[in-house]
């Protein structure tokens, strides 16, 4: 399967959480292996970032720099998910590219960022 593919399913999205993740300013990427289904992508903004105005500019901007970037450097048979953060409208798309290409390469050779320590919700229920 050489072309890209959409991911569309709320499983395949969570499965991606548990890959491994690169966070830049303007996003974070989520790669994560698929056996075998080719170079697939996502997108996810919240509403945290803003109107549906701004959410959906933000997610054409992301599927642009995905269409462009994920054929020469995506990872074969992974599935990338890019999640927006606050300011990543804003931001230069030359930059934006940059950035991309560097996570990019970071998920290739494995170094992602540590794990986020999820909250203990026993503890915040007994305070």
């Amino acid at each position: 399967m050489t072309s890209l593919s959409v991911i569309r399913k709320r499983a395949d999205f969570l499965a991606a959480n548990r890959g491994i993740r690169v966070a830049r300013p303007g996003f974070v990427l989520l790669a994560h292996p698929n056996a075998g289904l080719g170079k697939r992508f996502g997108i996810t903004v919240t509403r945290k970032i803003g109107n549906a105005v701004v959410r959906n500019r933000m997610k054409r901007r992301f599927r642009e720099l995905l269409r462009a970037a994920l054929p020469k450097d995506g990872l074969a048979d992974h599935d990338h998910v890019l999640i927006g953060r606050d300011g990543g409208v804003e931001r230069d798309f030359a930059l934006l590219a940059d950035e991309l290409a560097a996570a990019l390469s970071r998920a290739a050779a494995g170094k992602g960022d540590p794990p986020r320590r999820r909250p203990d919700r026993q503890r915040s229920r007994r305070a």
